[in-house]
């Protein structure tokens, strides 16, 4: 590159620069409790991924999309998930049966041992009296003891099969439940960013599916350096105004200030360039406000982001920084 080039070069990023900080600077002169930052409109992304693997069968929305909680996004093939079901329910009326049939053996065997005590007490009765003799009163005794063992294996088995029966419920629900799964919901309102599987192809479980962008948690970070940083708590007030619409002015929070300060990010600029250090701030805006105007909100929007610093004598905000909404779209 020659001289001339190179210079006109250097001459085209002074002036961007420049503007840049003008553009920074969008108003009269704040008071001291004040600071101000840029920033980007940014939203929490949210995977929607599978919890079974399984064949995709359709993907049910288009990359940017607006969705709503619970609004169907993609869903899994079910038709093996269908005939686990069928088989689990078929177990488990199987097991019920066998259940019913170790009680029976239970009641049965308690009625044994009912009447072998019955015939011990007779007699050992008769062989006090002497007219019966000891091998017998052994015989009942012996009688006793095997009826009395023949009803704690048949507890045993009863219990067993119960908990065949409990293992054979579970299945179904475990089906059940894969199959329910096999259904993928939004979250939360968004708006769709990536399609990341197509019908037909095959996904793991905890394979993603559908990225998506969560337009109920709306937030802009931006970096204050280590002089304004300490004045500023959560729950300060904050106002933002988007570079594409300059005369709106929205309502926000300080929701989180690092509790570490950081180099300058290269993509960053703050008010202090002086100041080696700075603290990332983010601000939220109030749900409420985002989901009357989703249509509205696009991520990756720059905006000037104002923010009220504690003070013991806080100053008005200035008057253009009086709030000023965009109207809710019809």
């Amino acid at each position: 590159m020659n001289t001339r080039l190179w210079i006109a070069a250097l001459v085209v990023v002074v002036l961007g620069a420049g503007a840049y900080y003008l553009n920074l600077d969008t108003g009269p002169e704040l008071p001291e409790d004040f600071a101000l930052g840029n920033g980007r409109v940014e939203g929490v992304q949210i995977d929607i991924v599978s919890r079974i693997a399984g064949r995709v069968e359709s993907v049910d929305v288009l990359e940017g999309e607006l969705v709503e909680v619970g609004q169907q996004v993609a869903s899994i093939d079910t038709r093996l998930l269908r005939t686990q079901l069928a088989s689990a329910k078929a177990q488990v009326t199987s097991a019920e049966a066998l259940t019913a049939s170790a009680a029976a053996n239970v009641a049965q065997a308690e009625a044994t041992l009912a009447l072998a005590a019955i015939s011990l007490d007779r007699t050992r009765e008769l062989n006090e009296r002497g007219t019966a003799t000891d091998a017998q009163l052994d015989s009942s005794e012996i009688e006793h003891a095997v009826a009395e063992a023949n009803l704690q294996a048949a507890k045993a088995s009863f219990h067993a099969q119960q908990a065949l029966a409990e293992v054979s419920r579970a299945a179904v629900e475990e089906a059940q439940t894969n199959i329910e799964d096999a259904t993928l919901v939004a979250p939360r309102p968004g708006r769709v960013l990536y399609r990341l599987v197509e019908p037909g192809e095959m996904v793991a479980s905890g394979g993603q599916v559908v990225s998506m962008v969560d337009l109920g948690n709306i937030y802009l970070e931006f970096y204050l350096s280590e002089l304004d940083a300490h004045r500023i708590a959560i729950g300060n007030e904050a106002r933002i105004k988007l570079d594409i619409a300059p005369d709106f002015v929205v309502p926000a929070q300080v929701s989180f200030v690092s509790p570490v300060s950081q180099f300058t990010p290269s993509q960053v600029e703050t008010e202090d360039t002086r100041a080696e250090l700075v603290f990332r701030v983010r601000v939220r805006i109030a749900e409420e406000l985002v989901k009357e105007r989703i249509q509205m909100i696009k991520t990756g929007m720059r905006a000037v982001v104002y923010v009220r610093l504690t003070s013991p004598e806080p100053s008005e905000w200035p008057d253009y920084l009086t709030v000023n909404i965009p109207p809710v779209a019809e």
